[in-house]
């Protein structure tokens, strides 16, 4: 499931509506974050969750951009998951608990597979 991302592309911004009771301080942030990735690195960015509740972040291109920094993608999502560990760490609870129904054991403290 998509919970954000932001196409580099067509310029614009995308929040998935099911995640509207969000506070507005982390959709906020969410948004800073997929903007400020494709101003960047180019593409497309989307924030989603894996069927276990783990957050990924996936970024693609088009075969016919070549501006398209994907070394700098890879170190924008590390960047990310350093920087943003405690608020990536919520948003898989929250989606566990809300969409899921309840934190699997041991897999509450990672950020997924990007």
């Amino acid at each position: 499931m998509v919970l954000c991302g932001s196409n580099g592309y067509q310029q614009n911004y995308y929040f998935n509506e099911a995640f509207s009771n969000l506070p507005e301080t982390v959709k906020q942030e969410l948004k800073i974050m997929c903007v400020w990735f494709t101003e960047e690195c180019g593409g497309i960015f989307t924030m989603e969750y894996d069927p276990k509740g783990r957050l990924c972040f996936r970024h693609a291109t088009t075969e016919y951009d070549g501006y398209y920094d994907e070394i700098g993608a890879d170190l924008k999502i590390k960047q990310y998951r350093r920087e943003r560990k405690d608020l990536l760490e919520a948003l898989e609870l929250y989606y566990r608990l809300l969409f899921l129904g309840g934190a699997a054991k041991g897999e509450g403290r990672k950020t997924g597979p990007e």
